[in-house]
């Protein structure tokens, strides 16, 4: 996945850090990434979700808002206002690049500035809010013990997540004024609510109320045990699915023309994870696949080997040669099933005269249906002529170079 370090005006002139994450190939869709309440652009959970969505060929913009990161001003004169002006300036520089964003994908009190945020981008699409607080005013338990002071001096220093921040009162009251319901119910755009039932930081009556608040199109789907952070790697590969998956449906993808001598396009695989062996699979913008290994070759086992997509295919191809022979000739075959085992044997156990091991795929086909004897035996001719079968049997020829 490429990515540009890039630097564009905030809402006060201020330069902000911003990692811009590409598709290895053409650009389909935009969306900004809005990271939580005094956290970064770099979290894991942002991390995961962008590249996930630059594999389907969505670009994402993630950027430290304000006097955070790498990003210039001072925090102690931000407020959840500027927060969401920030937002709109990630969206015009964008705009200026020819890439408008179609989504806004936000976390904790950065799902609450991108719903505020939508009235001010009007080529958005599609929402994405983890675990927002329906009520920015919510982020203000964090420092509680400060208020006193932050109203009699005018802000005060706190300590969130181990790390010295000001607050200043312009931030409080602002926070305290800041209602989404009218912003929520008139949205304009495909929400999807992300949010985990046991999150202490932001319980999850805020989905509830989000959720309520808004018009359709709109889904809630839970992230069972994660943390409000999202901290642990499967939250976040599962946030990035069910994200990638519901996101196609509302923002339009146009994929490019495949090319040449490639009808069926570009199947592209991408590292997900440099410590283990885990890939993402993208055949276009809409298919996603997660090949690993298992645990006892050092993967962790959240999809299935190379070996077994082999196998898929040639069980895939298998079904469906099986089936459209039988439909052509109207025959009664109510459904079908290919039972494919991978194994390395000997080439002399195999029947075949060269030496050491080849690869066997042992195929089990079931035919349901009022079937004669004769139509069973011609189906199970016709399985051997599968393009895959004809494929893995033959001599497949393959050219590989080497990209800059």
């Amino acid at each position: 996945m490429p990515t540009e370090r890039i630097t564009f005006a905030g809402h006060d002139g201020s330069q902000l850090a911003a990692r811009l994450d590409l598709p290895d190939g053409p650009v389909l869709a935009t969306a900004v990434f809005a990271h939580c309440f005094t956290c970064s652009k770099d979290i894991p959970a942002a991390r995961r979700i962008s590249a996930r969505l630059a594999a389907m060929g969505i670009a994402v913009l993630r950027f430290d808002f304000t006097g955070l990161g790498h990003s210039e001003g001072e925090f102690a004169n931000t407020t959840f206002t500027s927060n969401v002006e920030d937002l709109i300036s990630a969206a015009q520089y964008l705009a200026g690049r020819s890439m408008a964003p179609a989504l806004l994908i936000g976390h904790s009190l950065g799902g609450a500035a991108v719903l505020r945020a939508r009235a001010g981008i009007p080529t958005v699409k599609a929402v994405v809010t983890l675990g927002a607080p329906s009520d920015p005013s919510h982020v203000s338990h964090h420092f509680e013990n400060a208020l006193p002071q932050i109203e009699q001096d005018g802000s005060a220093e706190v300590t969130l997540g181990g790390r010295p921040f000001r607050i200043g009162r312009a931030f409080v009251d602002d926070i305290a004024q800041s209602a989404l319901s009218a912003s929520i119910a008139d949205l304009k755009a495909a929400l999807l609510i992300l949010h985990a039932p046991r999150d202490e930081t932001v319980s999850i009556h805020n989905a509830s109320t989000i959720f309520l608040a808004a018009k359709h199109p709109k889904s809630f789907v839970t992230l069972d045990d994660a943390d409000h952070l999202i901290t642990r790697a499967s939250d976040a590969e599962y946030a990035a699915d069910v994200i990638s998956a519901w996101v196609s449906r509302y923002v339009k993808l146009c994929p490019p023309a495949p090319p040449p001598g490639a009808p069926e396009g570009v199947v592209r695989v991408t590292e997900a994870d440099s410590a283990g062996f885990m890939q993402d699979i993208q055949a276009g913008p809409h298919h996603h696949a997660v090949a690993d290994e298992p645990v006892s070759y050092g993967g962790t086992d959240k999809g299935m080997s190379p070996y077994g997509f082999v196998s898929s295919g040639l069980g895939a191809c298998t079904s469906m040669t099986i089936r459209m022979y039988a439909r052509r000739k109207r025959w009664p075959l109510t459904s079908v099933s290919v039972d494919v085992c991978h194994d390395k044997v000997h080439a002399q156990d195999a029947g075949l005269a060269n030496e050491g091991k080849v690869d066997q795929f042992r195929r089990k086909i079931r035919l349901n249906g009022p079937l004669d004897q004769e139509q069973k035996k011609r189906l199970l001719e016709i399985a051997d002529k599968c393009p895959v079968h004809r494929t893995l049997e033959g001599s497949a020829r393959i050219t590989t170079e080497l990209l800059p």
